[in-house]
Parts: structure tokens; sequence; C-alpha cells
């Protein structure tokens, strides 16, 4: 196309594994590059090319994105003991996008993809969900060891200067078992709090966060203090947006989320923000209708699909066999880093473009034209579904449409 679109800046390109990565080159040939003039700094985070680098790949990454401002990544393999043997690694590498958050000391924003005829499974959700992942530490960044006999574990902190020690009993083990250190950081905490309550502002809804002090009296509690300490100090912000603040113990959280009526930001520890977001995203309609979004306080973005690699279509495709993949997560990851590239590069024809493409999507689906996952949660019902390509190929007509071409 000789009328393309012209992106003046770079947007950084992280590209990932199996099912997900097909599906996120038939988006990139099909509905990116034909319609933009891009600059990309591509990156290969599939699992043989962190492997072949020692993962050295992925702190690159995220570099070009502190570098560059906005990265789209496409989801990719946080490798298990099967996964090690299957791809024949060096190692158990961690968990990519827990590199890059750390790095980044981003915060997680997932919020689903409203569409008229995929209603929510809770059936009181009438407006969105976010969930605001805290992207640092924990389990995430936990030291752990099996214990083959009997013995004694403890928590050691050694001040540099000497002038302290102190040491907490984990657990006198008397069989075997297994044990985790976690930690976090009281930068990082404060960048979430002020992150939240900055998202809660800019989408005019209320912030809720959950966490367990009543059991986890010092590292929850912790979490606890900061987030009304930041509250505090942005009291007249959110008194003028009329926006309200909720503490609620976790457990008690999701139960007041299962009966309302959606419309607030839940702030969630890092493990409770990995969990709440796919049962959102499941609640809503699939885990193929969530946004993701990772923020950094120094105004850095990397978007992506909340889902996964969808392995077991992957293993179809390997067969010869064709699948009914959802794409729409990893489209909407492409338009939000282009958006938000067209935003910092005040380029209003950018942004048209990925409204335009989100719109398309949207159009499509409620046409009744949608994919496998979503047909059998569509109201009204449809006959049939669409395979992965069909999909984007309708998307495609309705984009030229659109925009006019």
């Amino acid at each position: 196309m000789s009328d393309k679109i012209k992106v003046l800046n770079p947007l950084v390109e992280l590209d990932g594994d199996e099912m997900a990565r097909i599906m996120w080159g038939l988006i990139k040939d099909r509905l990116i590059l034909e319609f933009l003039d891009i600059p990309i700094v591509y990156f290969d985070l599939g699992i043989k090319s962190r492997d072949n680098t020692n993962d050295e790949v992925t702190i690159k990454a995220a570099e070009a994105i502190k570098t560059h401002k906005v990265g789209v990544k496409c989801a990719t393999i946080t490798p298990n003991h099967e996964r090690l043997k299957e791809y024949s690694l060096k190692q158990l590498w961690k968990s990519p996008n827990a590199t890059i958050r750390s790095i980044l000391d981003g915060t997680v924003f997932r919020k689903p993809i409203i569409i008229k005829n995929i209603p929510p499974a809770v059936k009181t959700w009438v407006k969105p969900i976010i969930i605001g992942r805290h992207a640092y530490g924990d389990i995430y960044k936990g030291a752990e060891m099996k214990i083959d006999k009997p013995g004694v574990v403890e928590l050691i902190y050694k001040s540099y200067d000497g002038s302290e020690t102190v040491s907490v009993t984990v657990h006198e083990f008397k069989t075997k078992g297994v044990v985790m250190a976690m930690h976090n950081l009281e930068k990082s905490i404060r960048s979430f709090a002020k992150s939240c309550i900055n998202y809660a502002v800019s989408e005019k809804v209320d912030l809720w966060f959950g966490a367990k002090d009543t059991i986890s009296k010092t590292y929850h509690a912790y979490f606890k203090e900061i987030f009304s300490q930041e509250i505090n100090n942005a009291y007249e912000q959110l008194n003028a947006s009329n926006i309200q603040y909720r503490y609620l113990l976790i457990d008690d959280a999701v139960a007041q989320i299962m009966k309302s009526s959606g419309g607030m930001l839940w702030a969630c520890m890092n493990y409770d923000g990995d969990v709440m977001s796919d049962m959102i995203a499941s609640g809503f309609g699939s885990l193929g209708l969530m946004t993701s979004v990772l923020v950094s306080p120094d105004g850095n973005y990397e978007y992506e699909a909340a889902h996964g690699t969808v392995v077991r279509h992957y293993y179809e495709r390997l067969k010869g066999n064709v699948t009914s993949t959802n794409p729409i997560a990893s489209i909407f990851a492409w338009t939000g880093a282009i958006a938000k590239r067209g935003e910092l590069d005040n380029t209003p024809d950018v942004i048209r473009f990925a409204k335009a493409l989100e719109q398309s999507v949207i159009e499509t689906v409620e046409s009744g034209i949608m994919t496998k996952d979503l047909m059998s949660i569509s109201q009204p019902p449809v006959d049939r579904f669409y395979t992965t390509e069909e999909f984007i190929d309708e998307v495609y007509k309705r984009l030229t449409d659109n925009l006019g071409k």
C-alpha cells in the first residue's frame, strides 16, 4: 500500500513462542505493516533465542524499551522441567515478563475488552474491572530450596556496616520439605501505589487494594501502610475526581468483586494479580479479551496479551491441522502500543489507525464472526466459528473500509 501512515519513532517488538508467535506474525504482516510505515526495533524472545543468548536478549529488549519508551510483546514460554527437556534448554530460565518488569519497575494494568454479544459470566459485571498488578518481587524473585534431611532454616539479615544482625527461624524440619524466601522494595511498592492512583484518576474509577495483613503482619502490612500514605498524599486529587479508596483483606476483596457491578481498579500484589487477572478475563468472556500494559513511573510502556502461548493449538498446528485461536488480545497489544506511540509523538493519524483497528475487531465479533472460544459464549449464538486466518482476514476487510482505503 503506497499511502501508508507514517510512524515517526520506533516501536520495540518482542517476539514470542508457539501459537502466539504464529498469530503475532499474521497480525503484524496483515494488519500492521500493510497500513503503517513503522520503524521497529526487533528482539526475538522465543525460548531458544533466550537460551542461546543466556537470556541476555531479554535484558537488551527491556533496555530498548527504556530508550524508545514503547514496546509490544508476544506471549513467551516460562520453562518448567517438562519444557526444559522439550526444548533442550541449558537451564530453567526465569520468566521474561518478570525480568522486564524488574528492569522497568512497572505496574501491570489489565482491562477486559467489552463486546456486546459476549456477555460476562458474572451477570452483575456491567462495567470493566481493571486489575493493577504489582510487577516486582514476591515469588517471582523468590529464593527457594528443597530440604532433604532434618535441620533448621533461618532468615538472616546482616547490615553491610556490620552493626546489626537479625535472624528469624523459618522452620525446624524433622522430615523432608521445601522453603522459599520472598522480598520486596519500599521504592517499588510506593511506585506501585502512585501508579495505581494515577491510573484510577485517568480512568475515573474507584481504587481497591487487597492484602492479608491480618496474617502477614510485617510483609503485607508494609504494603497496606505505604498505600495508606500515598492515598493520604493524593487526597485532594482523589477527592476532586470523586474517587473512593477501599482497603480490603484479599479474601473479602474477592467476595466483594463477585457481587459488584464492576467499574473499579483493583490493585493486587504480584501473585494475586497474576491469578485474579485471569479470573477477571475469563469472567468477562475469555483470556483472549484482556488488554495488558506495563507502565513504569518514568513513562515507559510495554503492551502485551494477557494469555500465554496457547500450546495446545500449537501442537495441532504442527500436525498440519487448522486452528481457531483468538488473536484479539494480541491485536490490542499492537493497537495499545501504536496508540501510545502516536500520543508520545503527537501524531493523530497514528492514534486514529489504532482506534480504527480496535473498532474493526469489535465490529467483526459483533457481526457474528468469531473464533471457537467466543462461539461457545456468544449471545445470541452463532452457527459456526472461524479459523485464526479467516478471522484476521475479516478484520482486515473492515479495517480497510474504516480507513477508507
